[in-house]
C-alpha cells in the first residue's frame, strides 16, 4: 500500500470565506475520483485546518501499489481535476508519498 499526502496553500485572493466554495469544489473533485481509478483504495481531502496550519488543503490518499499511484497522475478524470479544480487557485502545494503495510493503512481515513 502507498499513502499519497498533499498540501496545499490557496492564491492569496482565495484565502478565507472568500475561498470557501473552492476548497469545497477541490474536495468534491477529488473524492468523487474514488471508483474511477484503479487501484485507488480511498481518498480524502480535509478543508478545514486549524488556526495553527500554514496550509489551506490536505489531500490524504491511499493506493495499492506505486504503479496505481502513477497511473492516477495521469488517469484523465485526475488530470480533468487538477487542471480545473486545483491548479488553477493553488500557489503551493507540498507532497510525500511513502509505503505501508496493509493493516497500517487507515481506509477509514
Amino acid at each position: 500500500m502507498v499513502k499519497h499526502v498533499i498540501l496545499w496553500k490557496l492564491k492569496d485572493e482565495y484565502k478565507g470565506a472568500a475561498g470557501d466554495e473552492i476548497r469545497k469544489g477541490i474536495k468534491e473533485g477529488l473524492e468523487g475520483l474514488k471508483g474511477q481509478i484503479p487501484g485507488l483504495v480511498d481518498i480524502k481531502v480535509n478543508i478545514k485546518p486549524l488556526e495553527s496550519s500554514n496550509c489551506d488543503l490536505m489531500l490524504d490518499s491511499v493506493f495499492e501499489d506505486e504503479a496505481s499511484l502513477k497511473g492516477y497522475s495521469v488517469h484523465p478524470a485526475h488530470v480533468e481535476v487538477a487542471d480545473t479544480k486545483v491548479r488553477p487557485y493553488t500557489a503551493g502545494r507540498v507532497c510525500m508519498d511513502y509505503e505501508v503495510e496493509n493493516d497500517q493503512a487507515d481506509h477509514s481515513l
